[in-house]
């Protein structure tokens, strides 16, 4: 009896694995127009996923494959940004909410479908970083909506969906 209460005391005090968890930020980049990177916004997953304890540490964006007049005119090829951490450490983290594997999931099936459009799916308007965000929003269950005086506004926007997401608690970035 007595060796059953000490066993049952050491496994109490044995320390327990962290649980596992992915957080998604939504992180904006300042930018400048004349300085070579076009104010942006998009994503970034770190933690580790429940189901398989793969560890996770990604980023993503969505962008104009290359930036010209042509951009001004409609639809351009498109491409999915992954950024290295120094350039992720130097933007604006907006928020961070946790996830569950399947939006994870979810999110990573919506990133390759964004990535994967036939033809020119890029936007300035209407198909832009901004709405890439707010899909991956909309899947992580926030409210989302694309004010057009924002759609060029990636930091402005980041902070108008953090004021109609209260739950947040996030602090608007100036």
């Amino acid at each position: 009896m007595v060796r059953r209460l000490i066993l049952a005391l050491v496994v109490l005090m044995l320390p327990l694995p962290a649980a596992a968890q992915v957080m998604l930020s939504f992180q904006s980049f300042n930018g400048s127009y004349f300085g070579g990177r076009y104010p942006h916004t998009f994503i970034v997953l770190k933690g580790t996923l429940d189901g398989d304890g793969q560890v996770i540490d990604e980023n993503y964006g969505y962008s104009a494959k290359s930036v010209g007049p042509e951009i001004l005119m409609g639809p351009v090829r498109q491409i999915v940004m992954v950024e290295k951490p120094k350039y992720v450490e130097s933007t604006n983290r907006h928020f961070t909410i946790p996830i569950s594997d399947a939006t994870y999931h979810r999110i990573i099936a919506e990133v390759a479908a964004w990535r994967d459009a036939p033809g020119k799916a890029y936007d300035l308007k209407t198909h832009n970083c901004i709405h890439f965000v707010g899909r991956m929003a909309e899947l992580a269950g926030l409210r989302v909506d694309f004010p057009a005086s924002m759609l060029r506004r990636p930091k402005e926007w980041l902070n108008h969906i953090a004021a109609i997401n209260p739950q947040l608690g996030a602090r608007q970035i100036k």
